[in-house]
């Protein structure tokens, strides 16, 4: 059993930058991936960012590429998405994702919202003049 707890959303103006958290607890030991997914108003939840271990591959949407970095803590499982040059198109609730599997990067599973049992509620990100 995982916990995961998103915070650092809120709102933005175009341009700015934010950094989101995901605070784990539970057995956090036995998480192998962890992934940032975001849904806006009725659209579906598309991938983000993710982040594997022991290696922290990174692998990135292209919507977010270049201005985005995903990050961790390894003492704490804590895992970061810092988004910079934010768009109104960015605004979402971003949700992050655990799986206690080490998933491969570089193909469409790791992007995949069926391959991560765990999740967080989200935390809301609005860009907005």
């Amino acid at each position: 059993q995982v916990q995961l707890v998103e915070s650092g959303g809120g709102l933005v103006q175009p341009g700015d930058s934010l950094t989101l958290s995901c605070a784990t607890s539970g057995r956090t030991f036995s998480i192998g991936t962890m992934a940032w997914f975001r849904q806006a108003p009725g659209k579906e939840r598309e991938f983000v960012a993710v982040i594997n271990w022991p290696v922290s591959a990174t692998e990135y949407a292209d919507s977010v590429k270049g201005r985005s970095t995903i990050s961790r803590d390894n003492a704490s499982y804590t895992v970061y998405l810092q988004l910079t040059r934010l768009k109104p198109e960015d605004t979402a609730v971003y949700s992050c994702a655990a799986s206690a599997t080490r998933i491969y990067l570089g193909n469409d599973y790791c992007r995949s919202t069926r391959a991560y049992n765990y999740w967080g509620q989200g935390t809301q990100v609005t860009v907005s003049s």
